[in-house]
């Protein structure tokens, strides 16, 4: 083959890189594509839940309260088509049989829904004063898509709100985890003898115990006295304290098959000590797994929250996450007269989906074995 030839070959041939061979895998599963752009959209949404939000999360109406959703419309009352969706203004009346309060639209105005729509003041991040929202309508005819809670408060911006709560839970906790069971486990796999017996009867002795009961009786020890944020963090940290302990165990098996390999025994005669050895040489090699185990960790925590919380031993009012709104739903005669109160039900499943459809996509990605 002539010199040309050999350097077309070369410019053809491609060398991907670990991390591009995953993100390559990674792309052809379908399900892993949606679960992450589902987290994505999620997660932005949480992070600039002001903007998304139509109203104050904390704003109460006694008059409006338990308020059906709003009924977009793109046909009005003489059946004429409209391009751009819009809403009535409701007036509130009691029914003469049933003495329900009932609300009634008033068709005599059409009220269109806004793109960037200015309504109430708030302070993105704690220092960029804003008041335009995502969409929103006119005064006084109101658009609450999700209905409203028992305090006339809009259920949709409060479910913007609490996926700040409950997704940062998920995201911090589990790093938190990673972090702690990484070196806890690298620990133990890398020097064995004592100090690995000594750390797996103690992990022993934690996973002894069913998880949710565990962090339930530690959860029920958190005076009541203290403040939201104080509560917060300790629900978080028990939850960490109780979750550490499988991704150690599984670190630990990576770690004992890597000590003794050839890149291991290289770093200790080039004088590395034992802890640069596994944070920067071993850890490294399980970053793919780590990843992987992290990301499938944050359902997991989502959903030990909202069950703490719909028990009433997690985060506690005024702060707001998707736990707290569902625990309104606990009376059955209350779900069956208001049914969009079980709303943050549905999106705390459509989350742990996300999440577990974006870990499960980057196992097989990571999987240098898979199909």
């Amino acid at each position: 083959m002539s010199d040309k030839g050999v350097t077309e070959v070369k410019e053809k041939t491609k060398f991907l890189s670990h991390k591009e061979l995953i993100w390559r895998r990674f792309k052809k599963n379908r399900l892993g594509m949606i679960g992450g752009l589902v987290v994505i959209l999620l997660t932005s949404i949480s992070i600039f839940a002001p903007f998304f939000s139509p109203y104050d999360y904390t704003a109460t109406d006694n008059e409006k309260a338990y308020k059906s959703f709003a009924e977009i419309n793109f046909v009005d009352e003489e059946g004429d088509f409209h391009l751009r969706p819009f809403v009535y203004s409701m007036k509130q009346e009691f029914d003469d049989q049933t003495w329900e309060r009932v609300y009634v639209p008033d068709t005599s105005t059409r009220y269109p829904i806004r793109l960037f729509h200015r309504s109430w003041e708030y302070e993105l991040f704690g220092f960029i004063e804003s008041d335009l929202h995502l969409f929103g309508v006119d005064s006084p005819a109101e658009l609450h898509l999700f209905g409203t809670d028992e305090l006339g408060r809009d259920l949709l911006s409060r479910i913007i709100y609490g996926g700040r709560v409950s997704i940062a839970i998920g995201i911090i906790g589990s790093m938190i985890t990673a972090i702690i069971g990484s070196l806890v486990g690298g620990v133990s796999g890398y020097f064995s003898g004592i100090i690995d017996v000594l750390l797996q009867r103690i992990i022993e002795m934690i996973r002894m115990f069913p998880t949710l009961p565990l962090m339930m009786g530690l959860s029920a020890a958190i005076p009541v006295t203290w403040s939201p944020v104080i509560i917060l963090i300790a629900v978080m940290f028990i939850m960490i304290m109780v979750r550490w302990t499988s991704m150690a165990r599984q670190i630990r098996g990576k770690v004992l098959s890597y000590r003794k390999q050839e890149f291991v025994e290289a770093a200790k005669a080039a004088g590395g000590g034992d802890f640069y050895i596994i944070t920067k040489h071993i850890l490294t090699n399980c970053t793919s797994h780590i990843i992987v185990v992290t990301t499938l960790a944050i359902p997991q925590l989502i959903l030990a929250e909202s069950s703490l919380s719909f028990l009433g031993l997690g985060i506690q009012p005024p702060m707001v996450s998707w736990g707290v709104l569902l625990s309104k739903a606990t009376n059955i005669q209350t779900v069956g007269q208001y049914p969009w109160i079980m709303t943050p039900g549905i999106v705390i499943l459509i989350t742990i989906l996300a999440f577990n459809f974006l870990g499960d996509g980057l196992r097989d990605a990571a999987d240098p074995y898979g199909q």
